[in-house]
């Protein structure tokens, strides 16, 4: 399988996007891969898939290599004797944060009629937003994690108890996430929490609460990763996630009962449904008192989540061959013709 592997972007979460691609090239050995990153300023680089390493990025060294443009059906680099369509079966979205979570990637590759691998423009916006999450969960009959919003000029007050912790609600990898304890921590909490985003989700910290994240698409049938109970300190943080994402060899099963993984597969699947078809998400669950909580939605989880399926590779390309498509509308300007006929004009 040729596969396509977009990423970087303008992003706080730029840097796990590298670290995300550069695992692909350990997890996907059977399939031939072409890299073309995303600058910080939005350009296009065809990256050599031999050379692809973190000092590649992190020294500019990237700009040396072929910039694409794109034109209907895909990426070209330009020549003296013509474009050069770079060739491509699907294109795999591995852009975390902004560009790639929000939908932008997504409406990009719609436009140019690109088979491509990602949430869709809808899924995007409602996974993106973690108080969007919340209402979708809600009207899908998935319980969430309680929650306060608080927007930048909102006064500086929440009703829930202590202790609590403050999330950017358009923001992963535990970026401005902190835990508040006290009162008098607050303003702190979310003066750094606002360094990123205008617009904050306060949730009740649970010491020592069960967490565990499920996996999975839908092809022609369900396709259900493992669950995984992520070791953890209190909480994931930015560093233990950065290490995560890096992941290429399959984790344990969590020990829990079948009960229990049934509920939390069949609420995967609701929040899944119809609306993430084409993509590979992750869900992250609570267990609190025997009742399962949705904590977040990966709409492009770390590394994919490779880590939590038997045969990543195997998978992906049975995706790849059941990826929704929009229908072909055909404008005939009948209208206008029955206008212009009315007015007794050719």
């Amino acid at each position: 399988m040729n596969i396509t592997i977009l990423f970087g972007g303008s992003s706080f979460e730029h840097e796990i996007s590298i670290v995300s691609a550069i695992t692909m090239k350990k997890v996907l050995k059977n399939s031939s891969l072409t890299y073309i990153f995303v600058s910080s300023d939005r350009k296009f680089y065809l990256i050599d898939t031999d050379k692809i390493n973190s000092k590649l990025f992190s020294s500019g060294e990237y700009k040396k290599s072929k910039e694409l443009v794109l034109k209907q059906g895909g990426f070209y680099s330009l020549g003296m004797f013509g474009d050069k369509k770079i060739e491509s079966e699907v294109t795999l979205n591995l852009i975390h944060g902004r560009d790639g979570e929000d939908g932008k990637m997504a409406s990009m590759m719609e436009f140019y009629d690109m088979p491509y691998i990602s949430p869709r423009l809808e899924a995007s916006a409602l996974s993106y937003n973690k108080l969007y999450t919340k209402f979708l969960a809600q009207n899908l009959g998935v319980k969430t994690v309680p929650y306060e919003h608080l927007s930048m000029n909102d006064k500086r007050k929440i009703s829930m108890a202590y202790p609590v912790i403050i999330k950017p609600v358009c923001l992963g990898s535990s970026i401005g996430v902190s835990i508040v304890r006290e009162a008098k921590d607050l303003d702190y909490a979310l003066d750094v929490a606002f360094e990123y985003d205008n617009d904050v989700i306060v949730e009740p910290f649970i010491e020592g609460v069960k967490e565990f994240n499920q996996a999975g698409c839908f092809t022609s049938k369900w396709e259900l990763s493992i669950i995984e109970e992520p070791q953890k300190e209190e909480f994931l943080d930015f560093e233990k996630k950065y290490m995560d994402f890096s992941r290429d060899s399959q984790v344990l099963s969590a020990d829990i009962s079948d009960t229990l993984a049934l509920q939390i597969q069949e609420s995967f699947k609701s929040i899944y449904g119809t609306l993430f078809k084409g993509s590979i998400i992750r869900c992250d669950f609570f267990v609190v008192d025997g009742e399962v909580l949705l904590n977040e939605i990966n709409p492009i989880p770390g590394s994919m989540a490779n880590y939590l399926f038997e045969d990543f590779e195997v998978m992906l390309g049975r995706l790849s061959q059941n990826l929704p498509r929009e229908s072909a509308i055909n404008i005939d300007y009948k209208y206008i013709h029955s206008i212009q006929s009315a007015k007794g004009k050719a």
